[in-house]
């Protein structure tokens, strides 16, 4: 990368990180590799906290996650986790309607 582009992307580095171009490439080649790393992990993150909701909102009815997933890949429902999640914590009510198709078709009361 020319010495320009460089220091446009170092751009807020703290001491020599900024003005140098051998530390500033160095850094701002490491900051490269940190963004795309972190964007593979934000996903993970993301997919972690939805299922610790959706776990937390199924045992308020008395099912696990794992039952609860299941359950709902049998009955041809089809929808993701984000989706789960955000039922879980901002509409409990149509969230419960799912729990309870998935009781009344393994059969728990």
């Amino acid at each position: 990368m020319r010495a320009e582009k460089i220091f446009q992307l170092a751009k807020g580095f703290r001491g020599r990180a900024k003005n140098t171009i051998r530390t500033a490439r160095n850094r701002v080649e490491k900051a490269l590799q940190y963004m795309y790393r972190d964007r593979k992990a934000k996903k993970r993150d993301f997919r972690s906290a939805w299922i610790q909701r959706i776990n937390a909102a199924t045992r308020e009815h008395g099912l696990l996650y794992h039952e609860f997933i299941h359950g709902l890949k049998e009955e041809n429902i089809t929808m993701n986790r984000k989706v789960l999640a955000e039922l879980a914590v901002n509409e409990p009510y149509s969230f419960k309607a799912l729990v309870d198709q998935v009781k009344r078709m393994k059969g728990i009361p």
